[in-house]
C-alpha cells in the first residue's frame, strides 16, 4: 500500500438517475474537491474498453486525460494495467455487488473475517483515492459510484475518512428517465428500474443503519427545489464549511470536470439551472406508473412520495 496522507471520499450511493452527477458536478466547483464520477468503472471502461462509456469528463479518453493517465500509471507500477485491471473487475463483480452489501458491513463492523481478496482489493481503491488527492481532491473526492456494498467495505477502512451521501428519488420519475435512451446509457423497463431502485435502496439503508454518524440520505426532489439548501447541508456534512456553489436561484457556473463516467449531462459546461423535473406526472403511461409505484411500495411512505399520485 502505498504510503501518504489519509484521503477523505465522500461516496454516493442509491440507485441511477437520482441526481449524483448534478451533485458532485457542483462540488467539484470548489477548490481541492474533486468529483470523479462512477469511479467503480476506471478499469471496466478506461482500461479494458469493455465497458459503456471511456471519455473523461474533460473529453479526452480515460487513459489520454493527464489526470487519469497519471492515476493509472501510479496504481499500475507493479503490474501491466490490463492484468490489474481484469483483477480488479472480478473482484468487483464476486465480492461488491449490491448482494453483497450486508456481507462488507459486517467485515467493516468486526463481526465477520474479510472474504478472500476484500482486502486487496480494498488496498488498491485506496491507493487510487490517495492519488486523487494529490491532483485535486486535497480536501475531498467525491465518488459517485452507487455501490452499497463498496460504501460498506470503505467504512471499515482506518486509511481513508469515508462518509456516505444516499440519494434517493420518486421512483416514477426514474422509471420515465429510463424509458429513453440517452447517449450510451440504454432504456430500461418500468419493472427493471424500479426492482433496482428497491434493491439498491434497501441496501443503502443497512449502510446507514451500521454507520448511522457517516451516513446522510437527501432526496432529489430537495436538491431540485432548495439546491444552496441542500448542497450547503452536504458540505457540512462531508467537513467543509465553504459556501454553496449554487445562489439561491438554483445557479451554478460549471467549469469542467474528471469523472470516469456517468450521466452524459456530466460533459455540460457553463451556466447550469438546478430546477425541478415533474414530467412524469404527466408523461409515464399509467401501466408503467402503477408497475413503478406497487413495486417500490414498501419504501414510498419513507421516502415521503406518497403512493397515490394524482395527475394534474
Amino acid at each position: 500500500m502505498m504510503a501518504g496522507h489519509r484521503p477523505r471520499v465522500l461516496y454516493i450511493t442509491g440507485w441511477m438517475r437520482s441526481g449524483s452527477t448534478v451533485l458532485g458536478n457542483v462540488l467539484n466547483e470548489l477548490p481541492g474537491v474533486l468529483h470523479v464520477g462512477e469511479l467503480h468503472y476506471l478499469w471496466q471502461n478506461g482500461v479494458l474498453h469493455t465497458g459503456t462509456n471511456s471519455t473523461c469528463g474533460c473529453g479526452l479518453g480515460l487513459r489520454a486525460c493527464p489526470l487519469w493517465s497519471s492515476v493509472l500509471h501510479a496504481a499500475t507500477a507493479r503490474t501491466t494495467p490490463e492484468a490489474d485491471a481484469r483483477l480488479m473487475v472480478t473482484r468487483q463483480h464476486t465480492l461488491l455487488r449490491t448482494r453483497h452489501t450486508r456481507a462488507r458491513l459486517a467485515e467493516a463492523c468486526g463481526t465477520a473475517r474479510p472474504a478472500p481478496g476484500t482486502e486487496q482489493h480494498l488496498d488498491r481503491m485506496t491507493d487510487v483515492y490517495r492519488l486523487l488527492g494529490t491532483r485535486g481532491g486535497e480536501r475531498l473526492v467525491v465518488d459517485g459510484s452507487k455501490y452499497p456494498a463498496e460504501a460498506a467495505a470503505l467504512l471499515g477502512r482506518t486509511d481513508v475518512e469515508t462518509r456516505v451521501v444516499h440519494i434517493v428519488r420518486d421512483p416514477r420519475a426514474t422509471a420515465l428517465s429510463y424509458r429513453r435512451a440517452k447517449h450510451y446509457i440504454g432504456p430500461m423497463s418500468a419493472a427493471r428500474s424500479t426492482a433496482y431502485w428497491l434493491a439498491f435502496n434497501l441496501a443503502s439503508e443497512c449502510v446507514g443503519r451500521a454507520a448511522a454518524d457517516r451516513y446522510l440520505r437527501i432526496r432529489h426532489e430537495d436538491l431540485a427545489r432548495r439546491p444552496e439548501a441542500v448542497v450547503t447541508q452536504v458540505l457540512r456534512f462531508a467537513g467543509l464549511d465553504d459556501p454553496s456553489p449554487v445562489d439561491a436561484f438554483g445557479k451554478v457556473g460549471l467549469t469542467g470536470n474528471h469523472t470516469v463516467t456517468g450521466n452524459p449531462d456530466r460533459l455540460h459546461r457553463g451556466d447550469t439551472l438546478i430546477r425541478p423535473d415533474e414530467r412524469w406526472r404527466t408523461q409515464l403511461p399509467g401501466r408503467d406508473l402503477t408497475t413503478a409505484t406497487c413495486i417500490a411500495a414498501p419504501l414510498l411512505p419513507r421516502y415521503g412520495y406518497p403512493l397515490l399520485s394524482a395527475r394534474p
